[in-house]
């Protein structure tokens, strides 16, 4: 793994469509268990949205996105679904899939028993690229892992986005509950003029607090 930089699978679905009990047994006694006997898949964790219950988000850490491409993972995936998670993905409604590889730091795998995460994803226009990504790896995400409360900051460029906008950078924080995004410390570390500057020069962004998907 020296000098690799590691990978993430990122998706989101509309399960208001599936039987709430099955979806979950589904999820965690095959789903994620499946892809974590995968070679090369380090993490699996689910996660529910604050806002509306209905979102499934599920985040998977990689020991890089080539992971995605490799015998273990196609033997599972698309055409090669068990009967079971066909079933259950033709209930559910595909929000985003994001394949990414780790900008920053490079290698860290997301900490265990984070009570909250907040994910970001957005384009910026082409002509502040540059200046968006200077920002976001030198000010925006080192400001953000200095708050209280926050977990681990880390921030992807993807490489195969299947979303409304095709997105191709994202931002993903492991909280210790979801309000931490929304204290005063978040909030004074995300007002700063270089933020200021930069905002008008993002578009179509995805935006949502998470919260771990806990079965009563």
């Amino acid at each position: 793994m020296a000098g690799q930089k590691m990978g993430l699978l990122l998706s989101g679905l509309d399960r208001s469509a599936a039987a709430p009990d099955e979806f979950d047994d589904w999820y965690d006694t095959e789903h994620v268990p499946e892809r974590l006997r995968v070679p090369g898949f380090l993490t699996g964790e689910r996660w529910i949205g604050v806002d509306d219950p209905a979102l499934s988000v599920s985040l998977y850490d990689l020991e890089s996105a080539a992971v995605l491409r490799q015998a273990g993972f196609r033997a599972i995936s698309g055409e090669n679904l068990s009967p079971w998670s066909k079933r259950l993905s033709a209930r559910c409604r595909p929000l985003f899939r994001f394949e990414a590889e780790q900008i920053l730091p490079g290698d860290r795998p997301g900490p265990a028993g984070a009570g909250g995460l907040m994910m970001f994803a957005m384009n910026p226009a082409p002509e502040a690229e540059q200046d968006f990504n200077d920002w976001y790896s030198q000010e925006h995400v080192p400001s953000l892992a200095r708050v209280p409360g926050c977990l681990c900051a880390r921030r992807f460029r993807i490489l195969d986005a299947r979303s409304e906008g095709n997105q191709r950078y994202l931002a993903v924080y492991h909280l210790e509950s979801p309000g931490v995004c929304s204290s005063e410390p978040w909030k004074r570390a995300i007002e700063t003029p270089w933020t200021h500057r930069i905002r008008p020069q993002t578009r179509d962004r995805v935006r949502h607090v998470l919260r771990p998907a806990r079965r009563a």
